[in-house]
């Protein structure tokens, strides 16, 4: 015989942390921003949410947190889209039960998508007032974001078509959060084929000087370069 327990309807939601190399404020040096929307209404009402949504029924992932980015905040220009994890526990937020799926978005540093007027760039560095358990979100998606850093070409989906290597070095420091050698990178990135040049410079700086090599990467898509290699913090 059965005994009696506790049901629960569940709900299956997927949730996008979308990252930006993005400059806040001039003269200040690029940061990593996520992408958040506010809660207008309860429960937990003025925090800030990521972009997502339910699952439909005829839909997988993938397609389904596309379609919910595209909707709910208009961001059509999202480089790069992976599943990172679920989110399972029971009691993550009121109501029905609701199990999360997340991604992680990446959107190159030139990008301007459209936001509504709820929604807009948050410095990883000092998040809002989170709703739910998606400050937990953010964090897990930034340290994917760094262990992918050291072993893959994802940086692409951060960078402009075409960069500088100082423009390159700067979107590493904001992402990975600490200082990184143009060189080393250079270096790095180079032995592992990732990079090419277009075969033309930039204009020169405000102090003259010679015109900066443009580069490029050779792929526009996720690959992995080095199985071994790790980027790491200075000592």
């Amino acid at each position: 015989m059965i005994e009696n327990m506790p049901h629960r309807s569940t709900v299956h939601e997927v949730l996008s942390v979308v990252f930006q190399v993005r400059v806040f404020d001039t003269g200040e040096p690029a940061e990593l921003a996520v992408l958040l929307w506010q809660r207008a209404r309860s429960p937990e009402n003025g925090t800030w949410s990521l972009p997502g949504g339910t699952l439909a029924d005829d839909e997988d992932l993938p397609t389904s947190a596309r379609r919910l980015l595209a909707e709910k905040v208009d961001v059509r220009e999202v480089a790069h889209l992976e599943q990172l994890s679920v989110f399972s526990h029971p009691d993550r937020a009121p109501g029905p039960r609701r199990i999360a799926s997340t991604f992680l978005g990446l959107v190159p540093i030139l990008a301007d998508p459209t936001l509504p007027v709820d929604t807009a760039w948050h410095r990883v560095s000092s998040l809002a007032n989170m709703s739910f358990d998606h400050g937990t979100m953010v964090r897990h998606a930034r340290t994917r974001l760094v262990a992918k850093l050291s072993y893959t070409n994802i940086a692409f989906a951060l960078a402009p078509a075409e960069f500088t290597l100082s423009t390159l070095r700067d979107i590493y420091c904001a992402a990975l959060g600490y200082q990184v050698d143009t060189t080393n990178l250079q270096r790095v990135l180079s032995r592992r084929g990732v990079l090419e040049s277009t075969g033309t410079t930039a204009p020169p700086g405000p102090s003259g000087g010679r015109p900066p090599t443009l580069y490029r990467f050779r792929e526009s898509t996720l690959r992995v370069t080095d199985e071994f290699a790790a980027l790491r913090p200075p000592s």
